[in-house]
């Protein structure tokens, strides 16, 4: 069974969604045939390349927020992380910036079969040890850090040939419904958006996989047993 969840790199509830996914699948009785996949859904391509910005600022330029607003706002999304066992959780003492190199980054190492790891490095990275992750440089850093070729990975960002790739995991997003991020599809059927809570994540895991592994009863018949009616007189052989 396949999960997917689409993702902007410097969300702070795709950082928690995305661990909350993972806690679901853990706890999940077939876990170990569930796949995680995740996608790019860039949401900050407007800001200018090569500049970097306070969390601060941004929220009060981009979002209006008032600083009183983003300090209830981002320690109520830090104190959950730490709540579900993501500590540090950097949320408002950070930087921001124009994600795009990041997710073509993503899309590189993904193509080198480190999808779920390339992710969960970005991410700790980011909320974990407030490291920028903007540039050519701090995402060739990750690349050592993942055991992928640091030149490799330079040729594939500086050429930009992963950049429609990243355009069409959006765009595919959008198709299914999705208008934000995080947003996370389940075997192909169940779309749900937003940072849902893990139990209703393992709750709709469950719903997935028992419509397509229905019970199939046995051969032999059937021994006495009681319903609705009330319960059957065994027999002498019973």
């Amino acid at each position: 069974m396949k999960v997917e969840i689409w993702s902007e790199v410097a969300c702070p509830w795709c950082g928690l969604g995305s661990h909350r996914v993972e806690r679901a699948v853990g706890r999940f009785g077939h876990g170990e045939h569930v796949e995680v996949i995740h996608r790019s859904f860039p949401l900050g391509s407007d800001l200018p390349e090569g500049s970097v910005f306070t969390v601060r600022d941004i929220l009060r330029t981009r979002y209006g927020m008032s600083g009183d607003q983003a300090e209830v706002s981002a320690r109520r999304i830090e104190a959950l992380a730490e709540s579900e066992g993501l500590s540090p959780y950097r949320v408002l003492d950070n930087t921001a910036g124009n994600t795009d190199l990041a997710h073509e980054f993503l899309a590189h190492a993904s193509a080198e079969g480190r999808n779920r790891a390339a992710w969960k490095a970005i991410f700790r990275a980011y909320f974990g040890r407030a490291e920028p992750v903007f540039s050519l440089e701090d995402l060739l850093k990750l690349a050592g850090e993942l055991g992928l070729d640091r030149e490799r990975a330079r040729r594939a960002l500086t050429g930009r040939s992963l950049r429609q790739q990243v355009l069409d995991d959006a765009r595919q997003a959008r198709r299914l419904g999705a208008s934000g991020a995080p947003f996370i599809v389940v075997d192909g059927r169940y779309g749900v958006a937003g940072a849902q809570d893990s139990d209703s994540l393992l709750r709709l895991l469950r719903t997935a996989w028992d419509e397509t592994h229905p019970v199939t009863l046995a051969p032999g018949g059937h021994a006495p047993a009681c319903g609705p009616g009330g319960c059957a007189v065994p027999s002498a052989t019973s």
